[in-house]
């Protein structure tokens, strides 16, 4: 490449051109930035040790210059309610945003690249640099090259639900400092970190509700700041704060907007930093974000013959890690967007809650930062719990729910195992379930078991329908409690229009290719357009026989000797085609608004609990979420969960999706966990979590957070029986049960684990 043209000044677009200009000393790299030299919109900026090393490999000159400015910090303080919480051993420091792009313009110069200030690019003017290689785009989060080209770029832009105003401060705040303080309408928190040895940024936010009862809208900036100063008093210690951006239009506050795009180049120009993407400042840096960009970028295209295909791999490269830290990102972004979902828990659990808020810090790197903090934690976490034992990882603690108490806080999830022969399960079912109880989790629960053959989902599921039936699970319910202390649920559901299909490992929700049973749903819709049956749309009648076959399932399964109950009301089955809006599209008094979707499973739900003891808890698993427009909406899920507490349910197990098949579920770890913490912490309910949870540490950190009171792992316990066993082991905690005739390898591997952790380099 001859000549490349980066098209923002700030920390993206120099950095950008100091390591063109190193990988290419003879091309021609000119910046074009619309401010002034000084000007600068920010205060400081914060990078993690770890982000610093990769400076340091590409390019030392300027890695140096920016520690050299550096103040370190390791401690993160969290106040809240008249308490402290410090945890250390976090690894950041900051530097002044005007001091970073005064190094990175001296080093840019002395390289050779070109620069031009106080100078804006029209997107409609870019045939000037027709005879550049590449124009990098870096002009920050309202990018106008972006925008000019938004038809090929597809940016998605999430405007967020808090207010905030970044303001600077000559306070000190040798740590990082959260702070949360109450007032008339809501509450606002700080985020506050020291970045030179005389200022400190302070970011205030708060949402964007409470933003406009406290009549924020209608102040000016010192009124905004007047106001800032009064609320955080006990944290300024008399000092003032402070506005750089009083040349903006507008209100001084702002909303986060979470920018994606989908492409990030096109012909020969390509986006970078909070052109292509942005990171909320609640996990870290958006300018560490686009350096990385700019690593990257230069690293694909500096030596590339093809410079497409070059940004190719860039985009492949970056998009992915976008996303990473993005995921990362919402977690927190959303954590401080409801920080009035955790007010009501104790500091020590609040403060717990924020510094694991982002799923990237869980149990156990807490314990390498901090083990002091995380020890101390536990200690505190199990008398809460009200266990005077020696504290112990959260996964290990017992939970009382109605008049039942697990031992711990693992589940062996439902899994389906299409093994039964007219509903009856057999020696497999007494193998499958038999090992797993003796693998040490706290509770499990059978594969969804159908109320009638025809609320079957394929010729292989479990049925509870005859007494032969109830039969063969005493067997196995017998077999469990004689063995082990683990607790034993019954999952009951009918399978509505998703019914009369393959077995799992053919073609799923497929019609069976012969022998079809007729099916019942909410309204006639068939699952899979074109090719599933169409349902039933049921009456009245159909009503009454339903629900008289849940009730009569319950009868058995207590007469079986099951523990808890759950009634299976998720992923588009029978009762879960009543409550999503897409699924239930009836005129009578069972459809419409959310009271009347609920009307049928509610009916359900009152019949069992009626022949079901208060003694044994009886859950609702759900579909919180559809992932699909036009589905269950957040305010609609409240209600129903809501309505199930009032009717009695004892606990929610919180699933998603699975409603319709054109779903679009955001994947990741633990990725429906938010909705079991938005449930337990809004509604105030026992909540199962479930999803992509396969690590002890997952279940530790959703514990001791108090995201879920209980964790449920399936294909873990497919893998293996004695998943709790080992991670008990692994975590060196000796008190967990194993059955008698096992012990010989829980010590052997004990020992195997320990001499493991003492061995230094490979075995």
């Amino acid at each position: 490449m001859k000549r490349v043209v980066c098209l923002g000044g700030g920390p993206a677009g120099l950095y950008s051109s100091i390591l063109l200009k190193k990988a290419l000393p003879k091309a021609q790299i000119e910046v074009y930035e619309r401010n002034r030299p000084d000007d600068t919109f920010g205060w400081g900026v914060v990078f993690s040790d770890k982000t610093m090393a990769g400076f340091r490999d590409v390019d030392r000159e300027t890695h140096d210059a920016i520690v050299a400015d550096f103040h370190h910090w390791d401690d993160v303080v969290v106040h809240f309610k008249s308490e402290s919480m410090r945890s250390s051993g976090h690894g950041f420091c900051g530097i002044e945003r005007k001091r970073l792009l005064s190094i990175m313009q001296e080093r840019a110069r002395d390289l050779g690249v070109e620069q031009t200030f106080e100078y804006e690019v029209d997107p409609t003017e870019l045939d000037r640099f027709r005879d550049a290689d590449l124009l990098v785009a870096a002009d920050g989060v309202n990018s106008r090259i972006r925008n000019h080209f938004a038809d090929v770029f597809a940016p998605a832009i999430d405007v967020r639900k808090c207010r905030f105003i970044w303001l600077g401060t000559k306070q000190k705040f040798p740590a990082f400092t959260f702070a949360f303080e109450q007032a008339k309408h809501g509450w606002f928190q700080i985020h506050a970190y020291q970045f030179s040895r005389d200022l400190a940024t302070v970011i205030v936010e708060t949402r964007e509700e409470t933003w406009l009862a406290e009549g924020l809208d209608r102040f000016d900036t010192d009124e905004s700041i007047a106001f800032c100063e009064k609320l955080f008093a006990k944290y300024l210690d008399g000092h003032r704060l402070m506005s750089n951006a009083r040349h903006l239009r507008g209100s001084a506050w702002l909303n986060f907007n979470r920018v994606l795009c989908d492409k990030w180049f096109h012909e020969n120009i390509v986006l970078i930093g909070d052109a292509a993407h942005t990171a909320h400042f609640g996990i870290g840096s958006g300018t560490k974000l686009a350096m990385e960009d700019a690593i990257s970028l230069v690293q694909q295209v500096a030596t590339a013959t093809d410079v497409r295909k070059g940004l190719e791999i860039y985009q492949a490269d970056r998009s992915l890690e976008a996303l990473k830290l993005q995921s990362a990102a919402r977690n927190r972004m959303e954590w401080f967007e409801n920080v009035a979902r955790y007010v009501q828990q104790p500091p020590q659990q609040f403060a717990y809650n924020l510094l694991t808020g982002s799923q990237r810090i869980g149990h156990a790197n807490l314990r390498l930062r901090d083990a002091r903090f995380v020890d101390g934690y536990e200690q505190w976490f199990a008398r809460e719990q009200g266990t005077a034992a020696t504290p112990r990882p959260p996964m290990f603690l017992p939970l009382t729910i109605a008049g039942m108490r697990v031992a711990n806080r693992v589940i062996v999830s439902p899994m389906a195992q299409y093994e039964a022969t007219d509903g009856l399960p057999d020696d497999w079912h007494l193998v499958h379930y038999g090992s797993r109880a003796l693998g040490g989790a706290g509770l499990m629960f059978t594969e969804m078991t159908c109320v009638s053959p025809r609320g079957r989902i394929t010729p292989g599921c479990t049925g509870l329908w005859n007494d032969a039936q109830r039969d063969a699970w005493h067997r196995i319910v017998s077999f469990v409690h004689q063995n082990s202390p683990i607790k034993f649920c019954m999952q009951l559901g009918h399978a509505g229009r998703k019914g009369s299909t393959q077995l799992g490992w053919e073609s799923i929700d497929h019609p069976l290719p012969q022998g079809n049973w007729p099916l019942l749903s909410a309204s006639p819709l068939p699952y899979l357009p074109g090719t599933s049956q169409t349902p039933r749309q049921m009456t009245r009648s159909d009503m009454d026989e339903v629900r008289e076959q849940f009730v009569a399932a319950a009868q058995r399964a207590l007469q079986a000797d099951f523990d808890m109950l759950e009634l299976h009301f998720a992923h588009g089955y029978l009762l879960a085609s009543f409550l999503s809006p897409l699924t239930n599209i009836r005129t009578d008094e069972f459809g419409g608004d959310v009271d009347g979707r609920l009307r049928y499973p509610l009916e359900v739900l009152a019949a069992v609990r009626r022949v079901w003891p208060r003694e044994r808890p009886l859950s609702v698993r759900i579909s919180a979420t559809d992932w699909a427009p036009g589905g269950l909406s957040e305010d609609d899920l409240i209600v129903i969960v809501r309505a199930f507490k009032d009717a009695g349910s004892d606990a929610i197990d919180v699933s998603t999706g699975q409603t319709v098949p054109h779903q679009q579920p955001v994947y990741g770890r633990m990725y429906q966990t938010p909705l079991a913490d938005k449930i337990r912490n809004e509604v105030g309910i026992t909540t199962i979590a479930v999803g992509n949870i396969y690590e002890a540490d997952h279940v530790n950190t959703i514990i001791a957070a108090g995201r879920a009171d209980l964790c449920a792992l399936a294909r873990p316990h497919l893998a293996n029986p004695a998943w709790t066993l080992h991670a008990a082991a692994e975590q060196n905690y000796v008190d967990q049960h194993w059955p008698a005739p096992y012990l010989n390898g829980k010590s052997q591997l004990e020992r195997n684990l320990e001499r493991a952790a003492q061995t230094v380099g490979p075995v």
